[in-house]
């Protein structure tokens, strides 16, 4: 089996997110945004979590607000019919420890919180009192469009373990690039999405997610090295649900460690039945 045969079934629709920094008025209650307030059922309960953060002060911290994805809004450009056809995502991650998600303790420092119900029964929320106002990410409006997409080649290796090596018992990563017609170093600095593949700095993310939400640790090569059939077949179970770059406006910049990304992905077994609780997040940067 060559290349073009392995990549015609693995072409995914990415829904891209671009940012609308010229909206200057409010936006409409249950409206897919970056930052601002939530607008959340009335019930719902602030998510924490404690951890160290990076002056070394371990604390129980609520969760920054990222955003909210209407998935009405998203529907017409969901070309898989992966999503929810209604409700809305949200996405939260606590920024003073800015875990990178490499370690299981790093569980509950990102939340996907999943609302099934009616926009009209929403309520724009105000922030926990103990949330510093530099945890506060402004309200940025966002539209969306489709883009048909190919794995980096990091991530392919991950998924198609032992198929593609050249003469020299290495992946030919350069036949890859000229079949896939792919740039892993894209024009655009900025790259804002739902599903697709990511685009990696550091490498293929799978395993990551795979071997941590197992209990295994994957910051050194260790937890790599003992990856089983079982797990190494599970990869292709992980679907990128959000990626978000560092967030840079003319007035506002949040950076993802020193100006990198973060990458929310989910079990596709999770998001077939709508569970976006175990949802895990991995931050690279350059």
């Amino acid at each position: 089996m060559n290349f073009a045969d392995l990549l015609k079934p693995m072409l995914k629709s990415s829904i891209r997110i671009e940012f609308d920094v010229n909206t200057e008025t409010e936006l409409p209650i249950g409206t897919s945004k970056i930052g601002g307030n939530p607008d959340l059922p009335v019930d719902f309960e602030w998510f924490y979590y404690q951890g160290k953060s990076f002056d070394g002060v371990c604390e129980n911290r609520p969760l920054s607000f990222l955003a909210q994805i209407n998935c009405e809004e998203v529907k017409e450009h969901d070309n898989s019919s992966i999503l929810p056809s209604k409700g809305i995502l949200y996405f939260f991650y606590e920024l003073a420890t800015m875990t990178w998600g490499f370690d299981c303790q790093d569980r509950g420092s990102a939340r996907v919180f999943y609302y099934p119900g009616y926009i009209s029964e929403l309520i724009r929320t105000e922030f926990p009192p103990v949330l510093p106002e530099e945890y506060i990410i402004p309200e940025i409006a966002i539209t969306f469009s489709s883009v048909n997409e190919l794995p980096d080649f990091e991530e392919f290796t991950q998924l198609h373990s032992g198929i593609g090596y050249n003469h020299q018992g290495e992946y030919d990563k350069a036949k890859y690039m000229l079949v896939s017609e792919s740039d892993e170093d894209p024009e655009e600095d900025t790259i804002n999405k739902l599903l697709g593949y990511a685009n990696l700095i550091q490498g293929g993310m799978l395993e990551e997610c795979e071997l941590t939400t197992r209990g295994i640790y994957t910051g050194n090569s260790n937890g790599h090295s003992i990856v089983t059939a079982q797990q190494r077949e599970n990869l292709s179970k992980w679907q990128l649900l959000l990626q978000l770059d560092s967030i840079q406006t003319e007035n506002y910049e949040l950076l993802w460690g020193d100006g990198g990304r973060i990458y929310f992905y989910i079990n596709t077994d999770d998001l077939k039945v709508q569970n976006f609780a175990d949802s895990w997040l991995i931050l690279q940067c350059y």
